[in-house]
């Protein structure tokens, strides 16, 4: 799929662009070029040191902001496929800064669109968040516009020969902000109390490795317009304070502004246009110029999910239990040492 391609990931040396280059290089040993596209010097030197292009000729790095439409578009010219990973992904840093997260999160999403029409790019795949679905704060409005810009720019192809679709997933196990970080700094400090906004909280759990794979399964499946939503497996936090420290206690803090008790991946609204693919769902989308409805149910070969269908990880049918989120968590750690 990827073998003699040009792949260009924007946001490339974030942790899920390392993850991505070490699977494309490990499954597509004969890829042309991998290009990391990124803002950031000196994480592209620290991925250097990881990724070599002496050791693998197919690596570029180039620094570049997506914010600036020219050094996109000529990064872009020769390029096979996109992936377009960066953003300003904190919360807290978006509320601080709405003008910054608006000018990343959307007009960088047009800036990758708009180059990716000039430059004859074949598929375009977008990272998206759950944060996107039933936004609750900016940084999810400004990826929901970002999803709604890709599913919508398949209607701008014309006669060229692209597509643009959307792959959305959770808060992957110890990625910044979630509970497993903060938790791990105060077991470090010794401490017998962990915080917790909210006991009866419950979350999506997705590896690194799954939102690459999913991502994959997008590129090679999509049609243009859909946003892909892995089926994941859903936790209770307490069961996560349980597998990191048994002996700990919890202390409520309370949910946080726009904190949900519950994560949603795909609403209750979304249901008239999912599909049910298996180990994925996709969301059709609602307006299409290129291919009917029917066509995109034939291509997937799926059947529509149910009216009363809301994705959400309270409702989930599949829950890790203390003992399989202990062995995730050992994994986690045992791969980060390794990588080091």
């Amino acid at each position: 799929m990827l073998n003699n391609k040009v792949v260009l990931i924007t946001g490339g040396t974030g942790s899920f662009g390392k993850k991505f280059v070490e699977v494309v290089l490990r499954d597509y040993p004969q890829v042309k070029k991998l290009i990391v596209y990124s803002r950031n010097e000196q994480n592209q030197l620290d991925m250097q040191t990881q990724f070599p292009d002496t050791t693998y000729p197919a690596m570029r790095y180039f620094i570049g902001d997506i914010r600036d439409a020219e050094r996109l578009r000529r990064a872009c010219e020769g390029v096979d496929v996109i992936i377009h990973a960066a953003a300003i992904r904190n919360v807290n840093t978006a509320t601080y800064n709405p003008d910054e997260c608006i000018k990343t999160n959307i007009l960088g999403a047009q800036n990758v669109i708009n180059a990716a029409l000039a430059c004859g790019v074949h598929d375009v795949i977008a990272l998206s968040s759950e944060k996107a679905c039933a936004p609750t704060t900016l940084y999810g409005a400004t990826k929901l516009t970002s999803d709604k810009l890709f599913t919508a720019a398949n209607n701008l192809s014309g006669t060229k020969d692209i597509r643009f679709s959307v792959v959305r997933f959770s808060s992957v196990l110890g990625g910044s902000g979630s509970a497993y970080p903060i938790w791990k700094q105060a077991l470090d400090q010794r401490k017998t109390t962990l915080p917790v906004t909210d006991k009866q909280m419950t979350r999506f759990n997705i590896s690194m490795v799954e939102a690459v794979q999913t991502v994959l399964f997008a590129l090679e499946h999509h049609v243009g317009g859909e946003i892909f939503v892995p089926k994941c497996m859903s936790y209770h936090i307490t069961d996560l304070a349980k597998a990191m420290a048994p002996s700990c206690q919890l202390e409520e803090t309370g949910l946080r502004t726009n904190e949900k008790l519950h994560e949603e991946l795909i609403t209750n609204a979304d249901a008239q246009d999912t599909i049910d693919l298996g180990n994925y769902y996709a969301i059709l989308p609602a307006v299409t110029f290129n291919h009917s409805r029917e066509e995109m149910l034939q291509h997937h070969g799926a059947r529509f999910v149910a009216s009363d269908f809301h994705y959400c990880s309270d409702k989930n049918t599949q829950w890790d239990s203390v003992d399989t989120l202990r062995a995730k968590i050992k994994r986690y750690i045992d791969h980060n040492f390794e990588a080091k």
